[in-house]
């Protein structure tokens, strides 16, 4: 039987409290993979020859991926019972297959009224910021 993760509650959140890091390998397979099963079908992100034309080191991941994860980072946090009310993701750097994106996040705010925290997160990689976003999570 698989025991689901416990559920953030609003009230044992505090601001400033640190989301714990998540590290992800970028294989090529991943980066392959997911802009398939998003249907983004762009050359950029499996074709190395046509990415290296167009300017690119090697195939780049999607940001339908990255909003992913994010969405990923943040639910593993707060458990089950949470609904993700608003993301906002920039990109910075590309995600490159053979480096490592490390996300961290914190929460900046918290909504008695909405029962929202909002969670700033990062994704970094060896070239330096991969993204940024702002999440906003109800939670009960």
């Amino acid at each position: 039987m698989t025991t689901l993760p416990a559920t953030r509650e609003f009230a044992s959140v505090q601001i400033a409290d640190e989301l714990p890091e998540l590290q992800i390998p970028l294989t090529r397979t991943l980066i392959v993979a997911t802009a398939i099963a998003t249907r983004d079908y762009q050359v950029v992100h499996h074709d190395p020859t046509v990415a290296a034309e167009r300017g690119s080191q090697d195939i780049i991941m999607n940001i339908l991926t990255s909003n992913a994860f994010v969405g990923r980072f943040v639910t593993d946090w707060s458990g089950p019972n949470c609904f993700i009310r608003s993301v906002k993701v920039r990109l910075g750097a590309p995600n490159y297959p053979g480096d490592t994106m490390i996300i961290t996040g914190s929460v900046t705010e918290k909504n008695e009224q909405t029962k929202t925290v909002t969670i700033a997160v990062k994704g970094s990689n060896s070239m330096g910021d991969h993204m940024n976003a702002t999440v906003e999570v109800v939670l009960p």
